[in-house]
């Protein structure tokens, strides 16, 4: 029925980074939608906060998680699978920035960055294979969706040396790890986003807000609505036949300019 094509009412959603900004956007188009949404965070005092706030409009519970190394994933998959038979979709959206001129950008930006952004994302995903095997079937697979950024698809403006790599690296860990799971009903897709109202955002768009809208070529920086939207579609079975797909959600920036 066409009126089910966009629909994830009663899936199983987890969302890292889910208690603010491009995450909680996702989390809330999840939870508004009938999904029974899980947000992990690294603060326990944040995952209770959103969880309060969005199991206001639905179904929500929140779960501190370092997802920086291994073990984080591991226990993150194991406190899931304590409170969910299944997970139907994994959202892989905790990420960590860094800015500095070329000739001091220090190597421990390099480890902290590399290790959430790139490394974080693959091992959840491997740990939480056995819960999205339990979900997934052929008409509606299971469905990673990884949060890269256009700043992984061209050289941004700021000195980001370790985050644009990384994502740019996730944006191909997409299409790798989509092509091994494809058989087994697990699709994998990523999302690039462009400016977005978010804490990371924050500073970017008070100094140079005007800018940026000005030179988009939508004359506008991104709305939950439009993350949620894509996150949605991704998700439901309107978007069971796309896999290892890198989607710019900016406005045109990195495909027009």
């Amino acid at each position: 029925m066409i009126e089910d094509l966009f629909s994830v009412k009663g899936k199983v959603a987890v969302v890292t980074g889910g208690t603010r900004g491009i995450g909680r956007m996702i989390a809330q188009g999840y939870v508004e939608a009938g999904a029974r949404v899980i947000v992990a965070s690294r603060k326990p005092e944040a995952c209770r906060e959103a969880a309060e706030a969005l199991g206001q409009l639905g179904d929500c519970e929140g779960l501190p998680a370092d997802l920086s190394s291994e073990q984080g994933a591991r226990e993150l998959a194991a406190a899931v699978a304590e409170r969910a038979g299944a997970v139907h979709i994994l959202v892989n959206n905790a990420g960590a920035n860094w800015g500095a001129p070329l000739e001091e950008f220090p190597d421990s930006a390099w480890d902290k960055v590399f290790n959430l952004n790139l490394k974080g994302p693959f091992h959840l995903t491997v740990k939480m294979l056995p819960l999205l095997r339990k979900a997934a079937t052929p008409a509606d697979p299971a469905r990673v969706i990884n949060v890269g950024s256009i700043d992984g698809l061209h050289a941004p403006d700021l000195e980001t040396y370790s985050y644009s790599s990384t994502k740019a690296g996730l944006h191909h860990l997409t299409r790798v790890m989509a092509r091994r799971l494809a058989s087994e009903d697990i699709t994998i897709n990523a999302i690039a986003p462009g400016p977005f109202e978010s804490k990371m955002m924050a500073a970017t768009l008070e100094s140079f807000g005007d800018h940026i809208r000005s030179t988009n070529p939508r004359k506008r920086i991104g709305e939950p609505e439009d993350m949620a939207g894509v996150a949605l579609y991704l998700a439901s079975r309107a978007g069971a036949y796309v896999t290892g797909a890198v989607i710019p959600v900016d406005g045109g920036i990195s495909t027009t300019l």
